[in-house]
């Protein structure tokens, strides 16, 4: 999962193995912290690219069995050599946010996949990484599931990412649908918007639904956190169509009883129930 899909699905820290914490702690903070340059306070881009080249060279250095010149790179040094983790999904992480310093638009969906395919995915492996589960159908599904939670994610953050002068739905969907930069930008809901919104959510359900059979595949504790996730992700779906797809006024989160039935919902669905609808 995403960086930012950690903070809408907190459950790591509940369900990780106290073995595992301190490597999942460190590509936390690697990608919390890259994000963070390309995203947060308004140096030029020069400087956000300035400062994510120097996490490529913290890497390089990795790569090179060099000592790292910060905590930050320690830990995470440790965390590859412990695990034989790749470097490359922390690559791939990099160029993303890389792409978000100079990116504001995406002209159709497969270059939203491919951004997705870097933002997202990585963590995804890292995880599965460390779980020594590396089976090409566990790549693919958890690609799914990732891919499809950056979606989810970019559904609910489409007005926190107009202030920022980006948009993440491809503009090929907002022509066919009728909707402009300027509606957007206004918050106007009407019926062009919420069509739009129906197919994105659509989109992103089949994508999250493809990949759940990882999650009861997966033993123990892994299982659980991902079965608890994906009906995380479903639950905002759920969320963004119960409020009109109004993200304009109530950007979907999950409350103490959205993870009530979220658990409920996952215990059904280890029982042999899977999530078709949104688990309704």
């Amino acid at each position: 999962m995403s960086v930012e899909h950690y903070e809408n699905f907190p459950v790591a820290s509940l369900l990780l193995p106290s073995r595992l914490r301190p490597a999942v702690e460190a590509i936390y903070n690697f990608a919390r912290q890259a994000d963070d340059i390309a995203d947060e306070g308004d140096a030029p881009a020069s400087e956000r690219l300035a400062a994510l080249a120097g996490f490529r060279a913290g890497l390089d250095r990795i790569e090179a069995g060099l000592p790292p010149l910060s905590p930050l790179f320690r830990a995470l040094q440790s965390a590859v050599l412990d695990h034989s983790l790749s470097l490359e999904p922390l690559r791939d992480l990099l160029s993303a946010f890389e792409q978000d310093v100079v990116t504001t638009r995406y002209a159709d969906q497969h270059s939203v996949i491919d951004y997705c395919r870097r933002s997202a995915n990585p963590v995804g492996r890292l995880m599965l990484a460390l779980y020594d589960q590396q089976a090409p159908d566990q790549l693919r599904q958890s690609d799914a599931i990732c891919t499809a939670l950056q979606l989810i994610n970019f559904l609910q953050d489409v007005a926190i990412d107009m202030k920022k002068e980006r948009i993440y739905l491809p503009l090929e969907d907002l022509l066919h649908f009728g909707v402009s930069e300027q509606q957007i930008a206004q918050g106007r809901v009407d019926n062009a918007w919420r069509a739009l919104m129906r197919f994105e959510v659509e989109r992103a359900r089949s994508l999250i639904v493809s990949g759940a059979p990882l999650a009861t595949s997966l033993p123990g504790r892994i299982g659980w956190e991902l079965r608890l996730v994906v009906q995380g992700g479903l639950r905002i779906l759920e969320r963004l169509e119960a409020a009109g797809f109004d993200v304009f006024n109530r950007r979907p989160t999950l409350g103490r009883a959205d993870w009530s039935l979220m658990l409920y919902r996952a215990l059904a669905w280890r029982l042999g129930h899977a999530p078709k609808n949104a688990g309704r």
